[in-house]
């Protein structure tokens, strides 16, 4: 089957690591079934796994991509939730030993992908496989931000550093759809300006806000640190998901400890949860920011576009 897999890793030209080609479909373990895909959505993972981050040598080939809509037998649309881990568990990102798609078991930049069957979760209706796509990493994981970490309160206000990538497109549509004000920073005026056409209130990056915020949303790690920790009211709370900009940040403990700050970590979200952010999206109407699609015969292009920088919004790989 066609597919966009590393045949190893490459730190330094990540791309070199990179193949699209044919390879065998993976193989299916009891009680995992086998779907055709119809889109895919990118993510900097896919990135860091072809430079070596979380995948080795020796586990390549394997198949890029976390996230999915297939097909069932049955003709039914579904995405695909990528946590492999104990089902068990009330909350099965905090098992030491859940993975995700593309680090132990073949990912979804493919024709096909093999998953436990409860992995598989009905499309929100009325969105496209491209648009349902975009909601296993992006909505999932700024879903979980706001509400299960972050504990977004009502109309609260929010500020996401780093406006244009996926998560950071979906923290703005979803905080406001909740009722918050949302405050996002953008590096160039058209960045903010697409931020703002969006609903958020931009700013240039390292802006005094007009006010604290209940919560920062942030992907980009050391270079907003500073801000971050500045931007909060008495209270408040940091959620990080990334960092790419820098995973070694300075932080004023004095802001931490006499605003009563707090700083969380954040990693994808349940099944239930993006169950939860489905039925929100249904409701609400709210949709996802596409930059731009690409066929999956161009993944290598699809990810440059991604490691450009230049994307507002999610990167889809389409599979015919």
């Amino acid at each position: 089957m066609l597919a966009a897999y590393a045949s190893g890793v490459n730190p330094d030209d990540p791309f070199a690591a990179l193949s699209v080609g044919e390879i065998d479909p993976p193989a299916v373990p009891e009680e995992w079934t086998r779907v055709p895909l119809v889109a895919a959505s990118l993510n900097h993972h896919d990135l860091w796994s072809l430079a070596g981050v979380g995948l080795r040598a020796d586990q390549c080939p394997m198949i890029l991509g976390t996230d999915a809509v297939g097909r069932t037998e049955t003709g039914e649309e579904v995405v695909i939730y990528p946590v492999i881990g104990d089902a068990s568990l009330a909350d099965e990102t905090l098992d030491p030993k859940r993975t995700l798609l593309s680090e132990l078991y073949p990912g979804t930049l493919a024709e096909s992908v093999a998953v436990p069957e409860r992995n598989l979760v009905h499309v929100p209706k009325g969105w496209t496989a491209a648009e349902a796509a975009c909601l296993p990493t992006a909505f999932l994981t700024a879903w979980r931000m706001l509400t299960t970490r972050g504990r977004l309160p009502a109309e609260g206000v929010v500020l996401v550093q780093g406006t244009g990538g996926g998560v950071a497109t979906a923290a703005i549509v979803l905080a406001k759809a909740l009722g918050a004000r949302v405050y996002a920073t953008g590096r160039d005026p058209e960045r903010r300006e697409k931020a703002e056409a969006i609903g958020a209130i931009p700013i240039e990056a390292g802006e005094r806000l007009p006010e604290r915020v209940d919560i920062v949303i942030d992907s980009v790690g050391a270079p907003v640190m500073a801000h971050s920790i500045k931007s909060l009211k008495p209270g408040g709370r940091l959620v990080s998901c990334g960092v790419t900009g820098g995973p070694i940040a300075e932080v004023d403990m004095r802001h931490v400890f006499f605003k009563q700050l707090e700083i969380l970590g954040s990693t994808m979200g349940t099944r239930d949860e993006l169950l939860e952010v489905i039925r929100f999206c249904a409701e609400r109407e709210v949709k996802p920011v596409i930059d731009s699609t690409f066929a999956l015969a161009d993944a290598e292009r699809a990810l440059r576009r991604l490691h450009s920088g230049e994307a507002f919004g999610k990167v889809v790989v389409t599979i015919d």
